[in-house]
């Protein structure tokens, strides 16, 4: 798969004309096991990418290979246009935070930021100030003199991302850097990542497990399935136009009902449930097998009793029966059993007056074809 982004949100801050990072037919085989499979893809300069996918799908050997701690077994990485397969790690001008900070405990925080600036030979004085007005960025400065030891998690992992932008690298690596993190400081660290390298128009390349972590921080998403990528896209394209079933049941939550096309229908089980008819509209061949995507937001709920036609939209109704229902705060989460024997979660805002719809209660369900996803069985 080759993909070019080349809408890239952000303006460079280097003369060159080539691309930040580019991928071309990238393989890593493990004896004959196939961990990285033909990946391609170019990332203009600024952009933040991060590879998304379970556990063993290959986004960290990718990584991995960027860096340097691996070679490919095919294919070529190319960083400014230079092709830097068989250069060594500490040769690549690439950044690199970890989830485990690997700050030095012996050095204050400013030595630590100033650390790759020495090895560079730049003097002590020089190193410092550098180190100094990027601690200021990261809103450290105070804590400069402190040892790393007398700073939070959330803290540390920001000298380390001050420590591993100082020298202004090409490229930025970032390996399940919040991993380590409770929820809440991951939640805000997530913010002050995407700030800092925004403010410094850093090319980064990101690595993560969590879903939500990818969505909110990213300009683009490498979704990762079995070494491939499956789908590359911004964060909404992601969710509202899954290219595959894989992807819809990745990113996010989703109903997702399986049948076969009749028309510009899905029929499951006998049933029979509109597509979409607008123009641009996924088509599928007759009696090929798709799956209809319902994001739980994207779904209505009315009670059975109720005499009110508005909270009903143009589609298919399901009754059914409330199974569960979770209170998430700003939402309320509804799970229910349709007659039809699908299951469907429907999440409604907490002020609406669907809300107050009890566990065991009977509603019916709903969806405007024109808002969901169809996608290959």
């Amino acid at each position: 798969m080759t993909i070019l982004i080349d809408d890239s949100p952000k303006t460079t801050q280097s003369n060159s004309q080539s691309p930040a990072l580019e991928l071309r037919g990238v393989t890593r085989k493990f004896g004959t096991s196939v961990a990285v499979d033909d990946v391609s893809f170019t990332l203009n300069t600024g952009t933040f990418l991060t590879m998304l996918g379970p556990s063993g799908s290959g986004k960290s050997t990718t990584l991995n290979m960027i860096a340097g701690f691996l070679e490919p077994s095919a294919g070529s990485i190319l960083l400014r246009g230079r092709d830097i397969v068989g250069l060594a790690p500490n040769k690549r001008d690439i950044g690199m935070v970890f989830q485990n900070y690997s700050l030095f405990p012996h050095l204050s925080v400013a030595r630590n930021v100033a650390f790759p600036l020495e090895v560079r030979g730049a003097s002590r004085k020089e190193a410092m100030k550098k180190a100094l007005e990027y601690l200021e960025i990261v809103d450290l400065k105070d804590r400069a003199k402190d040892k790393p030891r007398e700073l939070s998690g959330g803290q540390q992992q920001r000298v380390a991302l001050a420590r591993s932008l100082v020298f202004g690298p090409d490229l930025l690596l970032m390996d399940e850097p919040l991993g380590a993190l409770d929820r809440r400081l991951r939640e805000e660290m997530q913010v002050s990542i995407k700030r800092i390298t925004e403010q410094l128009g850093a090319t980064v390349v990101f690595v993560t497990h969590d879903q939500e972590e990818a969505l909110v921080m990213s300009d683009v998403i490498a979704i990762y399935n079995e070494g491939n990528i499956e789908q590359f896209g911004t964060s909404q394209s992601l969710y509202l136009n899954p290219a595959s079933r894989f992807v819809a049941e990745f990113i996010g939550e989703s109903n997702v009902l399986v049948g076969k096309v009749k028309g510009n229908t899905l029929v499951s089980d006998g049933e029979v449930f509109p597509l979409s008819a607008k123009p641009g509209a996924r088509k599928f061949f007759e009696g090929s097998g798709a799956a209809i995507v319902v994001r739980p937001e994207q779904a209505t709920l009315r009670c059975a009793t109720s005499t009110d036609e508005s909270a009903r939209v143009i589609g298919r109704e399901l009754a059914g029966t409330v199974t569960e229902v979770l209170y998430m705060g700003t939402a309320y989460r509804f799970f229910v059993h349709t007659d039809f024997g699908f299951d469907v979660e429907v999440r409604v805002r907490s002020h609406l007056p669907e809300a107050a719809t009890q566990k065991g209660e009977r509603v019916h369900v709903s969806w405007n074809p024109d808002d969901i996803a169809v996608v290959p069985a």
